[in-house]
């Protein structure tokens, strides 16, 4: 059973945490399956284990998440994600605690975790685990890449390579405790992934992590028999047979959000709601874009960090001069504003944002319809 003498978390944002140095608590069990489907607890259970687990106990941990965008530790959610397509389908965007790329979960993906000592973690061999788990399953030309990430199909050495990704993966190592975390594709939802994973912002020059887009399929395209529970009883038998675990003597255990790990997880929930988290962490990022209007045509230049602009300089020369005060004006008003949702006090401004686009000459007295056109492109463009 799970300790209920559970450290408090510091209230620190987690980059600045480390591994738990008062008693760790009698976590007993190697194999811990999630039978919650909410993003938030399952990552904040998988850090608790990661920071209260034994240096040396092999660890393995099983879940799935309800649909959500997961980015990396280091990643910009604006270069990464097609955000309109998020709000479309009331999708919500998670940031993960490790880095690596942006994942698409939903109940047709599986995510297995496994930690070990840093002593012995070796991101090759928990891979080649996994692989093991999914040849056991019927799928012969399963095989790693460089980058350890699963695929099925011949390899890049093959006269015609076809290749597709089923799984990516991430890491973190803390101190004396490493993990290696990834998803399993089995039967999700391909045409959301790749709405979501689509950016529409290609003129953003970002200093966060990038992910490396890849073609991907499911597993159940393979053979159609493999569900959840298949491969991960397939990941759990590799899991015991690489690491001496006998399944009587230390059976899985099943874990929501009920189980009782003190206030960790809880204050791990809500750090991960938090706007400085899943925000706040973006790396410093330029927008570049433009529009034109009646008045002319405008470019806008948009520098941000920690998802709060730094400047946002237009350039205009068309403009008559008054528009050009205008603009300066506006651009004062956006330093120190958070980035994606400045100018969003209403929809009523983003509707009429075309009325200062495609009319007639714009007069010295139709400076607030030339400053409406001009919020409304930046309130669609910015979010």
């Amino acid at each position: 059973m799970l300790s209920r003498s559970a450290c408090r978390i510091s209230r620190k944002l987690s980059c600045t945490r480390a591994l738990s140095t008062q008693s760790t608590p009698q976590i007993q069990n190697s194999v811990f399956v999630s039978q919650s489907t909410d993003p938030l607890f399952n990552l904040s259970f998988e850090d608790w284990l990661f920071r209260h687990s034994p240096p040396d106990k092999p660890l393995l941990f099983l879940y799935r998440n309800s649909p959500c965008v997961v980015i990396g530790r280091n990643q910009n959610p604006w270069k990464e994600v097609n955000m309109r397509a998020l709000r479309e389908r009331d999708v919500p965007l998670v940031r993960r605690r490790s880095g690596g790329g942006t994942v698409y979960h939903d109940l047709g993906n599986t995510n297995f975790s496994i930690h070990l000592a840093r002593r012995v973690f070796d991101r090759r061999t928990t891979a080649a685990l996994v692989l093991r788990a999914v040849q056991s399953l019927g799928i012969p030309r399963a095989r790693l890449n460089d980058r350890n990430d699963l695929c099925v199909g011949e390899d890049k050495m093959s006269p015609a390579p076809t290749a597709v990704h089923v799984s990516g993966s991430a890491y973190k190592i803390v101190n004396t405790r490493a993990y290696h975390h990834g998803t399993m594709l089995i039967a999700t939802q391909l045409d959301a992934l790749g709405d979501l994973l689509r950016s529409e912002t290609e003129t953003m020059v970002t200093a966060g992590v990038a992910s490396v887009r890849s073609p991907v399929c499911n597993l159940q395209q393979s053979t159609s028999h493999i569900e959840h529970s298949v491969f991960a009883r397939a990941v759990e038998r590799e899991f015991r047979r690489e690491y001496t675990i006998d399944d009587k003597a230390d059976p899985p255990q099943l874990i929501d959000e009920s189980t009782s790990t003190g206030p960790y997880i809880e204050n791990g929930i809500t750090e991960l709601k938090s706007w400085d988290w899943l925000y706040g962490q973006t790396p410093e990022f330029t927008y570049t874009i433009s529009e034109t209007f009646a008045w002319g045509s405008v470019t806008a230049k948009v520098r941000a960090k920690h998802a709060v602009i730094l400047s946002c300089a237009f350039d205009a020369p068309d403009a008559p001069p008054h528009i050009s005060r205008m603009l300066d004006a506006l651009g004062t008003e956006a330093e120190g504003q958070r980035y994606g949702s400045w100018l969003h006090d209403g929809d009523e401004k983003d509707r009429q944002g075309a009325e200062g686009r495609n009319g007639g000459e714009v007069s010295e007295g139709g400076v607030e319809e030339a400053l409406t056109g001009v919020r409304g492109w930046l309130a669609r463009m910015l979010r």
